[in-house]
């Protein structure tokens, strides 16, 4: 370490890799710490943790079993092993015991980007809270039409209190906590919205990831979205190109007609029309057949061209790095042969889509 800073002392190491060497080297040295430890009251799994954007000392959780609790993670509740161990209990606890608390598992909980005097929790029971952390009460409260997955609130908004929330609906639905309504709805996911991240360059850009394997890129001020990316496109090149719906349409009908002319080939029916195997031949020798015009998209879809997918499973997460340069996206596979699961967690540059806004 001292030999990059004397290097970046005397010139020979420019600012940026210098600070990426120290990042990268404490990332690499992090080790689970055996002088602190959280007293977890939950009973279940933990589906989410976040600090506080402010202070950066409150922890909030939420876990399966219905529960969210918060930590100081700053002042230990007790100490242990002669004072060497610190132990932090939760300051309090929200649970199925609450007269307002939630009656499935928490999915997601988020603090109110400016303070922490509200923080959101969504849950399976179809409903998001906003709570009052010094009343533990909630002071607003917004009915979804599904099993909420993800809630998320722009940390650097100035003009909006929205919070987008991702459900097992297809449309992602904006939640105004000024209004305490529903400010409108992004329609063009087919299937349920899994993740939502918003940008950190800019207040009004929402990003999705959804079931059907699609990563969106929203303008919230206007109707549809405004990108979709397409892992057809993407640098790795083996990607394997989606055939438009019209040939799976066109193999499911003519599937009779190609065994026909298979048996034919091998000499085991005489009896086939000859015009069939032509107007057969034909219709494979085209090499881009066009869609059907009478294709009916779902709303928020202006072409054929929005049905592009960034993964081939359902995108389970989404994060943008701080300077908004890069978007990181998980996804979720589960294996045939068995009930395991995988992960396979992909980059993709920004650089292009903040020239194009």
């Amino acid at each position: 370490m001292w030999r990059e800073i004397r290097s970046r002392e005397e010139g020979r190491l420019h600012p940026n890799p210098f600070s990426h060497r120290l990042r990268s080297r404490r990332i690499s040295s992090l080790r689970l710490s055996n002088i602190k430890e959280l007293v977890s009251p939950h009973r279940g799994a933990v589906n989410s943790i976040q600090v506080d954007l402010t202070e950066g000392r409150y922890l909030l959780s939420g876990a399966s079993d219905a529960s969210a609790a918060v930590f100081d993670v700053q002042r230990a509740s007790e100490f242990e092993g002669g004072g060497l161990i610190a132990r932090h209990k939760s300051l309090f606890v929200i649970d199925k015991q609450h007269e307002q608390g939630h009656k499935y598992a928490v999915s997601s909980a988020t603090w109110y980007p400016v303070d922490t005097g509200l923080f959101v929790t969504g849950s399976f029971d179809h409903h998001i809270n906003v709570w009052d952390t010094n009343t533990t009460q909630v002071v607003m409260n917004f009915k979804m039409p599904g099993k909420v997955y993800k809630t998320e609130m722009s940390s650097i908004a100035t003009s909006h209190m929205l919070i987008a929330a991702g459900t097992e609906d297809v449309q992602v639905r904006l939640c105004d906590i000024a209004s305490g309504a529903f400010a409108h709805t992004l329609s063009g996911h087919r299937d349920g919205v899994m993740s939502v991240e918003w940008s950190k360059s800019s207040e009004w850009i929402l990003i999705t990831g959804g079931c059907d394997g699609a990563i969106r890129f929203w303008d919230v001020r206007r109707a549809g979205c405004f990108l979709v990316l397409d892992q057809s496109k993407s640098q790795l090149g083996r990607r394997p190109r989606i055939l438009p719906c019209s040939i799976v349409d066109k193999v499911a009908a003519s599937s009779t007609s190609i065994q026909v002319s298979l048996l034919k080939s091998r000499g085991e029916q005489k009896n086939v029309s000859i015009g069939n195997c032509r107007k057969l031949s034909t219709s494979r020798m085209s090499t881009q057949p066009k869609c059907s015009a009478k294709q009916r998209l779902h709303p928020g879809m202006v072409s054929s061209q929005d049905r592009a997918t960034a993964h081939y499973g359902a995108v389970t997460g989404l994060k943008t790095t701080e300077d908004s340069m890069y978007l990181l996206s998980a996804e979720q596979q589960r294996h045939t042969a068995g009930s395991s699961t995988g992960f396979i967690c992909c980059v993709c540059s920004m650089h292009d889509i903040h020239k194009g806004i």
